[in-house]
Parts: structure tokens; sequence; C-alpha cells
């Protein structure tokens, strides 16, 4: 009997901390945020001007080298740029590290106010501890005035080993957790974001453009929560 009502008890704590995200999502709208996902065949938005951050895809790295997914170096005069690339593996070819430092190199000579290098990867959480290693990697060849984001999934925060979280710290800068998959925002989202308490780096939220959010209650007074990003669709706003 008191493992049931320890049981309850557990539960009702977390149903309060969900329940106003449960009661009131509402469609991401651009225009309420300032940072962004801009990926190559995504009409720009009227958001997008009062931007202070946009992310933009530059390519894909696969077991056979980069793809480049966008057919001119951008030039955005408004706010500070991520440079994006999706990875599908963590077995480089030789060359595809200088690869990515000669596109950066080449979007700092062309004006844009650079914020840092992203990696989009989606790490299983038993293989982080791998990933971090590689993420050193990567670290230590990025110019030191440049910071290293990654992507991450929301399963990390409840499941990973402690040890696998806790180095992240010092090697990146900032984790995004999206809380979708594709063009799909995942259901039970709020019931990872409130056990975040073994992520000890700095993380914001990755939000579908048109998709449904509301913040958990506690939230906002995480110490390392340091806000959102909205990926942008076409079509979502209309």
């Amino acid at each position: 009997m008191r493992a049931t009502r320890n049981t309850i008890t557990r539960l009702a704590v977390v149903l309060l901390a969900l329940w106003p995200a449960l009661v009131s999502a509402q469609p991401v709208s651009a225009d309420d945020y300032r940072a962004f996902w801009l990926w190559s065949g995504v009409t720009p938005k009227p958001a997008l001007a009062k931007a202070q951050e946009v992310f933009l895809l530059a390519g894909e790295v696969t077991a056979r080298g980069i793809t480049s997914q966008r057919g001119a170096t951008p030039r955005v005069k408004t706010s500070k740029v991520w440079i994006v690339y999706r990875v599908q593996t963590l077995d480089w070819p030789p060359g595809a590290m200088e690869n990515i430092l000669r596109h950066v190199a080449a979007w700092q000579d062309a004006g844009n106010d650079m914020a840092g290098l992203q990696i989009d990867f989606d790490s299983g959480t038993r293989n982080l501890g791998s990933y971090v290693a590689f993420l050193r990697d990567v670290r230590a060849k990025l110019p030191s005035e440049l910071k290293l984001g990654i992507t991450g999934l929301l399963d990390w925060g409840a499941n990973a080993r402690a040890a696998d979280l806790a180095a992240l710290h010092g090697v990146v800068d900032e984790v995004i957790l999206q809380i979708y998959q594709g063009r799909r925002v995942i259901p039970g989202y709020q019931n990872y974001l409130v056990r975040l308490q073994k992520l000890n780096v700095p993380f914001r939220v990755g939000l579908l453009e048109g998709g449904g959010w509301s913040a958990p209650g506690n939230l906002a007074a995480d110490p390392m929560f340091r806000g959102y990003v909205v990926f942008l669709v076409n079509g979502a706003g209309r």
C-alpha cells in the first residue's frame, strides 16, 4: 500500500507540473520569437527581419563527404548567424572538417556576424558518450571565437547517463532540445522537459512553427534555460 501511495504522489507532482501545458498548448507563431532555423527551400518569413539569431543549413555530412545545401554564401546583415551541418554519421571522411572550416571562413569574409557552428545529429542516448568524444575533437579544431552548438533529443535529459551529460560541459556551448520530429510535435514532450536536472549546459527548446507548444511551469526557473529557436516551415501561419 505504501508503494502505491508513493507512486500516486509522484504522479500527482508530475501532473501538477504539466497541467498548464496540457490545457493551454497554442500553435507557435514565428512573430513571437527572435531565433530561427531556416532551411533551403523555405520561404523567408517577415519575422526574420527582427531576428536576433538565424541558423542556416549549409550542408549535410555523410560517409561520402559533404553535400552543399546552399547555392551561394549568405549575407545576413541584421542578426547573428549559425552555420549548421546536418550529420548522418560520425565517421567523417578525410578533409570534412577542413571543408567546414573553409565554409565558416567564407561566411565570415562575406560580412556575416558568425555566432558559431551547430551540429545537427540525432545521437542515440546510449551512444552519447561516443558523441561527446567526437564533439571534443570538433571543438579543438574550431576557432576559439566561435561557439559550438548541437541539437539534442528529449530523451537525453530523462535517460542518459549522468556522466555522459556532465561530459558535455566545457565541450559544447549550448544544446537545443527539439520537441518535434520531422513535421510533427512529439506527444508528451512536457514529461521530458520537467526532467532536465541532469543537463548541466545551457539549453534552448526547439519549436516547430505552427506546432503546439506550452511551457511546463518549471522551465523558466531552470538556471540553464536560454529560450527558444523556431524551425520555420512553408505554409505555417497562413
